[in-house]
């Protein structure tokens, strides 16, 4: 073989072969006939929602916008769920019954508008709800330690903690967070300042108030990341706090190790309130 069947050889394998589409005609006409038919839909479905968007209005009731229409819905299903747990068995007409009776008490009982800001993220949420399983059976442990071993019962003491969360909503996630935790108890709220009062189980020692700071340091920053991080923010018209306290930024923690069964005298409060507002 010379160089020139070699070079027309090489130049042959080079060569692609032609594609032959395997489909048949008929089976073409299907496909485009398919996807022309999905385009139609959903062309005329988002069409159909841009008018009912335009052309209807929400009852007052259910929501001025579609994040309060969601915690609606939401509630109406949890009374609808919560009424077929008391009958015991499923059935259209305990489900429909359930709906019926969830709507009449939103309409006729209606509860205070809960201000929905900020956005969840679903693994801060799964983070969380994880760290809560972990805290809660090793606080189980520690308590029933407690409560077993020889020696003095711990020392109790209310704890003043401020947190930087600025919803009232996710503020009471965070102190059920807390109180669902054995150990700790929360007391009382003070809204305005941020300012919890936590009964803690034991502070016998620095380390283990530390600790008690460092899980409410982790709630406040875990409950932040999963509910109201600064860039998705939105302050609602009904949080009912004040602007020069609705960024509240995280400062220094100062602590109170009263023993739980001293009680606060109520002319030292102004002062301390004061003081405090000073320092945020």
């Amino acid at each position: 073989m010379n160089a020139e069947d070699r070079g027309q050889g090489t130049g042959a394998t080079r060569r692609r072969a032609p594609v032959v589409s395997t489909k048949g005609p008929v089976l073409s006409v299907v496909i485009n006939l398919w996807r022309v038919s999905l385009l139609f839909f959903f062309w005329h479905l988002i069409g159909a929602l841009v008018w009912l968007r335009s052309h209807t209005r929400l009852p007052k009731w259910l929501g001025s916008d579609g994040r309060e229409v969601a915690v609606r819905l939401w509630t109406i299903a949890w009374l609808t769920f919560v009424w077929v747990l008391l009958w015991g068995t499923i059935s259209w007409a305990n489900v429909i019954g359930g709906v019926v009776l969830a709507t009449l008490v939103l309409t006729a009982l209606p509860l205070p508008r809960v201000p929905v800001e900020g956005r969840i993220h679903p693994l801060s949420v799964l983070q969380l709800v994880f760290r809560l399983v972990v805290d809660f059976f090793v606080s189980s442990v520690q308590i029933g330690w407690m409560a077993i071993r020889p020696g003095r019962p711990p020392l109790g003491a209310v704890v003043r903690v401020r947190v930087a969360i600025k919803s009232d909503m996710v503020l009471t996630l965070a102190v059920d967070y807390l109180n669902l935790v054995p150990g700790t108890m929360v007391l009382e709220i003070d809204h305005r300042r941020r300012m919890l009062y936590v009964h803690v189980f034991d502070v016998r020692s620095e380390k283990k108030v530390r600790g008690f700071y460092d899980q409410v340091a982790y709630v406040e920053r875990m409950f932040i990341k999963a509910f109201e991080r600064d860039s998705e923010w939105h302050p609602s018209p009904f949080h009912g706090i004040d602007e020069d306290f609705h960024h509240v930024r995280a400062v220094d923690r100062s602590v109170d190790t009263a023993p739980a069964s001293e009680e606060a005298e109520p002319d030292a409060q102004p002062a301390e309130t004061d003081r405090e507002r000073g320092d945020s």
